[in-house]
């Protein structure tokens, strides 16, 4: 164990990001089991060694450690947690579980064998984490932590602090949000459109020279590695998930003909319609639904987008259409935070009862007359009025 100690000791060391994610404030740390389940590269190891650096004392005894280290090959799971409790380790923080075979069996057992001891684990947002061999449902406090958020880019990039607001209050007090804002950022549309291009992952504060091939790296590892190792699918299947995100990727957002999408991949129609659930989760794209539409395991989506703005750019296609980012950008800051569907009229209804149109800042209200708690979302401007609202400012939600 003692090489855990020193590795995790040189991590915590190098570690000189200051800048929290908006999920450290929100996780509830009294809880003996934490499971926090992110897209690779949204930043989950870096949450982890925040919380040990600058939240915990030497007298917690904290320590960090990946499951795929090679220390796992010959040592298992609940003996480094025995051994470490027994030195009077209080705080073990477990990156990358889906890594380890039987991550879910021993978590419970040290669960309910180690009363004393406090655990974290991250996981690929692949993870279903109740349906791992032993139910962690009533043990483990489950959190998703999400891509950065417009509003948390500003503040890393130009150590801003700005705050978040509830999506309610935006549509209620959105000339407010807005000048307090405009108070920090004095170009919001341009930080804006720098965003939509690079702003939904930690590489653009390392240059933005390199993030297209990180991210297009990351997206390879989601599918050949994470889907793999969480699914238990081969090499060459997770090579055609990778080509229906291509094909995706080249015509988002559509309505997916599965007849004949199955027909030009060579899918089955299940292995399909399981693949576009494996890229939901993986937090590749997004499926949509009208409200009313039951979603099973194998309900066709009456919608498909990707999941950011920054992988429409990323897996080039070769024309961008602004709308298409637009409501990819709107439907991204919503997810998991709210409901959101397809709207009748207009783009998306949230929580079943407010109707979103998109469009530039020439987008007219005619659409939505008549619509009951139906608003406009501009891009390009700074300050809206009564029910037309700055599209920007849904990227101050969290």
């Amino acid at each position: 164990m003692r090489e855990l100690i020193i590795l995790s000791e040189r991590i915590l060391d190098n570690l000189n990001i200051r800048q929290e994610r908006y999920l450290l404030a929100q996780i509830d740390w009294s809880q003996r089991l934490i499971g926090v389940k992110g897209a690779r590269g949204s930043g989950k190891t870096t949450l982890l060694l925040q919380r040990i650096k600058f939240h915990l004392t030497e007298s917690e005894k904290p320590l960090y450690t990946s499951l795929d280290n090679l220390y796992f090959m010959n040592h298992t799971l609940i003996g480094l947690a025995e051994e470490f409790a027994l030195q009077g380790g209080t705080h073990l923080f477990l990156d990358e579980v889906h890594k380890y075979p039987n991550w879910s069996r021993e978590l419970k057992l040290i669960y309910d064998q180690l009363p004393s001891l406090k655990v974290v684990f991250t996981s690929s947002s692949i993870l279903e984490i109740n349906k791992g061999e032993s139910d962690l449902s009533r043990r483990a406090v489950k959190y998703i932590l999400k891509e950065i958020s417009f509003r948390e880019y500003l503040n890393i990039k130009h150590k801003l602090d700005l705050p978040a607001f509830d999506f309610e209050h935006i549509l209620n007090n959105q000339k407010e949000v807005a000048l307090a804002c405009k108070k920090q950022v004095e170009f919001p549309i341009a930080e804006f459109n720098e965003y939509l291009k690079y702003g939904c992952y930690p590489y653009s504060f390392e240059g933005i020279e390199r993030y297209y091939p990180k991210l297009l790296d990351t997206v390879n590892l989601m599918l050949e590695v994470d889907v793999s190792s969480v699914e238990n699918i081969p090499f060459q299947e997770s090579r055609k998930i990778k080509k229906l995100l291509v094909a995706i990727a080249q015509s988002a957002p559509f309505t997916p003909n599965v007849s004949k999408l199955s027909e030009r991949l060579g899918f089955s129609r299940n292995f399909l319609l399981n693949s576009l659930k494996i890229l939901d989760r993986a937090e590749l794209i997004h499926e949509f639904f009208t409200p009313s539409k039951g979603i099973g395991a194998f309900t066709k989506p009456e919608k498909l987008y990707l999941n950011n703005t920054n992988l429409i750019y990323a897996l080039g296609q070769s024309q961008i259409e602004q709308g298409t980012l637009r409501e990819t950008f709107f439907a991204n800051q919503l997810k998991h935070n709210y409901e959101i569907h397809l709207a009748p009229k207009g783009d998306f209804i949230v929580n079943r009862k407010y109707t979103i149109e998109i469009g530039g800042k020439n987008k007219t209200t005619q659409q939505i007359t008549g619509i009951k708690d139906a608003f406009v979302l501009r891009d390009d401007i700074e300050i809206g009025a009564l029910n037309i609202i700055p599209l920007y400012l849904f990227g101050m939600l969290y």
